[in-house]
Parts: structure tokens; sequence; C-alpha cells
């Protein structure tokens, strides 16, 4: 456990909608604080999916990321509690669809959330759900964050929309945040049955090779199911091949951070 308040920053992201990537966001942080790490997560999605998949209703939001990106408000003060023990979640809201509109002239327009989470924070690890886009506020995500969780799905233009992903990367490393990088990739909505799906897996690790994780996430009826019960699906249906999959990334993921600090402690 993280002992000096600094958390470690991660966000999960893919231009593309409909990969997992809030599915991982939700259940990834619920892992993690199965395995004893205390977790922010932050709902940067105007769609709010993250929030709602948690059980928070919209009609108990008071304060919002929104808040946090234009008022200055604290993060501590607007993070709820979940359901999950050690899992906060600042929530998205309404407000937050005219925000890429709003940011367009706004000062400091692509480090609010740099700025908004780099106090001290009582987290071990502070996870940002990024929108299906490559807008303003995803782009904050990625000045804000050290590390890149990527849900990629086995289909057949994975790769291709992963490369307009990687060269806006390259663009943020040499801009606005030089140590961004991604972490790893995860491949989603895994059919063993199909093909296609080895196919698309083993083309990512040829060409990502490490990058990708050796955790695969199938496609599971539970991980579908549990955002109508206001649940993750690890709390769900633990026993669930879905369930157990974000477990195992968990520790996979705990596992390169843990690499990536004795690296840098080493240099």
């Amino acid at each position: 456990m993280n002992t000096n308040l600094t958390p470690r920053l991660l966000a999960v992201a893919n231009q593309k909608g409909g990969v997992g990537k809030t599915t991982t966001a939700i259940n990834l942080s619920t892992a993690l604080c199965a395995v004893g790490q205390r977790v922010l997560l932050i709902d940067l999605d105007p769609q709010g999916n993250a929030t709602t998949g948690l059980g928070v209703k919209r009609s108990e939001i008071e304060k919002s990321i929104y808040d946090v990106l234009f008022d200055d408000v604290e993060v501590t003060e607007v993070a709820l509690p979940t359901k999950v023990r050690n899992l906060s979640v600042v929530p998205s809201s309404i407000h937050l669809a005219g925000a890429e509109i709003e940011l367009v002239t706004a000062h400091y327009r692509e480090f609010r959330l740099k700025n908004a989470i780099r106090r001290p924070l009582p987290y071990d690890y502070v996870i940002v759900d990024c929108p299906p886009s490559l807008n303003l506020l995803t782009l904050n995500a990625f000045v804000a964050v050290e590390s890149l969780i990527v849900p990629l799905q086995c289909e057949f233009y994975a790769l291709q929309g992963l490369s307009h992903l990687t060269k806006t990367i390259r663009r943020v490393r040499k801009t606005l945040n030089p140590q961004l990088d991604i972490q790893g990739i995860v491949l989603t909505m895994v059919d063993r049955r199909n093909n296609l799906s080895g196919q698309v897996a083993e083309d990512v690790r040829k060409f990502f090779g490490d990058k990708v994780y050796q955790t695969q996430i199938p496609r599971n009826v539970r991980l579908s199911e549990a955002p109508s019960y206001g649940l993750p699906a690890i709390i769900y249906d633990m026993k669930s091949p879905g369930a157990q999959a974000y477990i195992h990334l968990a520790k996979e993921v705990i596992g390169r951070e843990r690499d990536l600090i004795r690296q840098q402690y080493v240099a």
C-alpha cells in the first residue's frame, strides 16, 4: 500500500467506443481494491457510465468532475464512496457534456485535470475513465497521468484504431507530458471459438510485444449484466470468467507498476 499519499496515475483510454473501456475501468479499480489498494476512479466521460456502473444515482450527485475542472473544487471534496471498500468515484454529470466547448477558450485548458490531482491524495491509484474520443477531455487525462491502459477489442480494425492512439501519445509526449506511455494493452471481448479473435490477438502481440498483458478478458454475459445492478462484475458474480480475468489483470498492473518504480529507482 502506498504510504506517501502520492498515487500512481493511470488512464483507461481508447478513442473507439464499445471496446470495454468503462467495464475495464470499473472492474480493474475494484480488483485493485480487492488486493489491498485504495483507488479513486475519475469518471471523465460525459456519458457517466462508470458513475452509474458503481451504483451512484444521478440524483445524488451534487458536485462532479466538472466542478473540479472549472471551479477549482478539490477532488477529495467531490469523491463519493461506493459499494466497494476502498473505492471512491469522482462522478461525471450532465454538465460535462458542454465541457469540450468551454475548454476551447479556457486558460491552461490541457492542464486542468493535472492541476487538480497533482496534490498528495489518500489513494494508491487514481484511474481516469476517458471519453471514447480523442478530445480535450481525453487530452487532459493524457497530460495528467503517467501511464495508459488501452482496452482493445479483438476485431478486424483493432490495430488501425490503435495506430491513431499511438500517434496521439507521441504528440502529447513531445509537447505536454514527456513521461506518458502505454503501460499495457488488454485484449477484451475475446471469443476463443472465433478464429478472428485469435488472429487479432496474435497480430497485436507481434506488433506490441510485451506491452500486451497476458490476461485476456473473455466475452462474458456477467460483465454486461453487472452495470444494470450498479455493481462491478467482481461483486456481482466474482466466480464468473470475466470477473476472474480482471482480478488477474489487476495483479499484472501492480506488477508492471512495481517494475517501473524499480527501474526509476535504479536509474
